[in-house]
């Protein structure tokens, strides 16, 4: 095989067979094709896009490509979540443990935060003592135990999807919907779970900045996960806010650790618990409505909490923090941006909220930048809110004064305040399934 015919059938709009795909990615991920050809191919399906067939294809060899967690040794149905991404989602340190007390099982593997956007394993962390990298045996162990586990991903989940996504982002190829549905689809496919739900973020904090690319992608990433046997289903929602009030790493985890005590903000709570039911739903507990009213029932009893707090314990954790969170360190450093004037919040530009979170020390400029577990923002005021005089519309906290100084300023830019009421924004725009789209 040539790779020159690779390159020429797809830009010419030909279908590449499963053998081409497998030529070039292992090809690729051995150091047998040069960077400068698999570009050329990458651009080609940018332009050419390709079939299901050979998205199926091209997913499953990119997670055949590294190891492929075996979950047999897990008793029951495993089932997963996933995000694309955004400001403010703590959604997995609340669902995990809300699936868990109503008899799921959730054995996750995470990521760790960089740009914008924060890492699940970052604000685990943040709890003194938690392990995110354990053994296979103890990781069963945990998820038998209690019904859920998060841990650090692997280096050997899917290697071809991170030589790959280094060469699409220095050659202006990030952006297309095939290839962002195979790279977070391999690595979904190689953790092992039976079921899967995503939740694909549209808007100013996201990667997909309009609602009909989301749904593409979506629609694109629920039929990988079928066509793979794995039940797989998606909510779009809505990143043009913050999600919740707090992003950074301890504020994100006090807020989850709030709402499995019945006290979360609305929008956060309305994720949760949609998730939630949809993983159960997924794993034969109910009916959506019937699942719903199950995972309200375990925030009640405080089950969930006690999941959390289990967890926490079986990786080494300090359980303490979750029972009081006011053990939590605090940042020396805090800055209230006081309204100086009536008015409504217009907008927020989710991503530059998540650009401040990052220079305050809450997220990482590059891959080995240290992350302060304290820094963060609150975000008292949103959009759609009326704001009067003397009100606090966000506040700031760093363990750097000089960090503070700036990010201060900085946060400013991501608000645009008017005279006049805007449109009331939804939480969740859409669920879709493999049979239909189902907007809110």
């Amino acid at each position: 095989m040539i790779m020159y015919n690779v390159i020429d059938k797809k830009k010419k709009g030909g279908e590449l067979t499963r053998d081409e795909i497998e030529y070039f990615v292992n090809g690729y991920v051995n150091g047998d094709i040069p960077d400068y050809q698999v570009s050329a191919l990458l651009m080609a399906i940018y332009y050419k896009g390709m079939s299901d067939t050979e998205l199926l294809n091209l997913t499953d060899i990119m997670a055949k490509s590294g190891d492929m967690a075996d979950l047999s040794g897990i008793d029951g149905i495993k089932v997963d979540k996933h995000s694309t991404g955004g400001v403010g989602d703590k959604t997995t340190i609340a669902v995990a443990p809300i699936v868990a007390a109503c008899g799921g099982k959730v054995a996750k593997m995470s990521g760790r935060g960089l740009g914008f956007t924060g890492g699940t394993i970052d604000k685990l962390e943040s709890i003194p003592g938690f392990k995110t990298s354990i053994q296979k045996e103890e990781f069963f162990n945990i998820v038998n135990t209690t019904g859920l586990s998060v841990i650090g991903q692997s280096d050997k989940i899917a290697p071809a999807d991170k030589k790959l996504y280094a060469l699409r982002d220095v050659t202006a190829t990030v952006d297309s919907i095939p290839l962002i549905a195979a790279s977070i689809m391999s690595k979904k496919l190689a953790a092992g779970s039976d079921k899967i739900v995503l939740d694909v973020t549209t808007g100013t904090g996201a990667f997909m900045k309009n609602i009909d690319d989301a749904i593409t992608l979506a629609q694109k990433m629920v039929a990988i996960g079928e066509g793979a046997g794995r039940n797989t289903v998606a909510y779009i929602t809505n990143m043009d806010v913050p999600l919740g009030i707090a992003t950074g790493n301890n504020i994100e985890i006090i807020e989850a650790i709030e709402t499995l005590n019945g006290n979360g903000p609305d929008d956060f709570t309305e994720i949760c618990m949609n998730f939630s039911a949809a993983m159960l739903n997924l794993v034969g507990k109910g009916n959506m409505d019937e699942c719903i009213s199950m995972a309200g029932k375990a925030i009640k009893d405080k089950s969930a909490l006690g999941k959390l707090a289990e967890m926490v314990r079986m990786q080494s954790g300090d359980d303490r923090y979750i029972y009081n969170t006011s053990l939590f360190e605090k940042a020396p450093y805090s800055y209230k941006w006081i309204s100086g004037s009536d008015m409504y919040i217009m907008q927020m530009d989710t991503e530059e909220c998540g650009k401040t979170a990052v220079m305050l020390g809450a997220g990482r400029e590059v891959k080995d930048s240290e992350i302060d577990f304290t820094a963060g923002i609150k975000f008292y005021k949103k959009t759609g809110d009326y704001v009067k005089t003397g009100d606090i519309i966000a506040e700031l906290y760093s363990s750097s004064k000089e960090k503070l100084d700036k990010a201060s300023k900085y946060i400013k830019n991501a608000y645009k305040t008017g005279s006049r009421e805007p449109e009331k924004q939804k939480t969740i725009i859409a669920y879709i399934t493999r049979d239909s789209v189902i907007k809110y």
